[in-house]
């Protein structure tokens, strides 16, 4: 019985079975051209699986801290104390552990940029 809703006809769904056959028989991907495969990580992407970059984690360097800042912050948060900066991540949905770096920086400081501020958290970190 056809209700229309298919968007496929049967003989293009039968083809698209028998085009998958290998892939769910064998568990990897069975084209021989390259491109259809996805590629794999590089060496310098950022660590995704390890879970947030907050200052303390072994995997939060330096560079990793001040580009997490860098994109939640942008250029327009500084000049700006640890309050004002707390306030624009939390509006920015940052990690709550990164918002509670910023906030234990000492009060009466302010940065200038975001290098400042991440030397900051990585200084206070360690």
């Amino acid at each position: 019985m056809q209700r229309g809703s298919d968007r496929l006809s049967v003989h293009r769904d039968d083809e698209m079975k028998h085009e998958l056959q290998g892939l769910l028989r064998s568990g990897h991907p069975t084209r021989t051209e390259e491109w259809h495969d996805p590629e794999p990580s590089a060496e310098d992407d950022p660590e995704v699986w390890g879970g947030p970059v907050v200052p303390g984690n072994p995997h939060a360097s330096l560079e990793a801290v001040r580009l997490e800042l860098a994109r939640i912050l942008g250029r327009s948060s500084f000049p700006a104390g640890p309050g004002a900066l707390a306030v624009g991540l939390r509006r920015e949905n940052a990690p709550d552990a990164l918002v509670e770096a910023v906030q234990e920086l000492p009060h009466k400081e302010r940065y200038g940029n975001v290098q400042q501020l991440a030397e900051a958290l990585v200084g206070a970190g360690r």
